[in-house]
């Protein structure tokens, strides 16, 4: 007698299919607008490193994308200048290249303006990939200071706190304890 999968079984196999496709497609939409962000965030500063102080270049390009494609978002001011800074950040990093499609824009942006260096970033982004934190949950650890009390936790002891350790295998910092 042949045993028969009940069709709810069969059928959530299917969901599960969808789900998984859906899943590798919003990726792939994501790394494209990524990739995008990049290159105009690059075109932008090629064109300002070229442009007369006082020229104007980005809110121009601003007003065109107003007068010409109202329906597109993001491609204000403050957007046009967000895709330049994020050029300009990462340019040059090839440890950071690999991770930025990854992510998503909306991290991308949170990164930029909670961040203090680069190495902070990179951390941010290592764990925005491994935990697949949202933008909420990526502000959260940013704001609880995440990242300086892991640094914090990562430094190594004094030198004489080290030899203290090795001659007592304990350390007492506080003797009215």
């Amino acid at each position: 007698m042949r045993d028969v999968i009940p069709y709810g079984e069969q059928f959530e196999k299917i969901v599960d299919i969808i789900e998984s496709a859906k899943e590798r497609a919003y990726r792939r939409v994501n790394e494209e607008l990524i990739l995008m962000y990049r290159e105009i965030g690059e075109y932008i500063s090629r064109q300002s490193e070229n442009a007369e102080y006082g020229d104007a270049f980005v809110q121009k390009l601003a007003d065109f994308f107003a007068a010409n494609y109202p329906e597109l978002k993001g491609f204000n001011r403050r957007g046009l200048y967000r895709m330049k800074q994020f050029y300009e950040l990462y340019k040059d990093n090839e440890i950071v290249s690999p991770l930025v499609t990854q992510l998503s824009w909306t991290n991308h942006l949170k990164l930029m303006s909670a961040c203090k260096s680069t190495d902070e970033r990179v951390f941010y982004m290592n764990m925005c990939i491994r935990d697949h934190l949202s933008k909420r949950e990526l502000a959260r650890q940013i704001d609880s200071g995440y990242y300086e009390r892991y640094m914090l936790s990562k430094k190594p002891l004094t030198p004489a706190i080290e030899e203290a350790k090795k001659a007592t295998g304990n350390v007492f910092l506080d003797n009215y304890a």
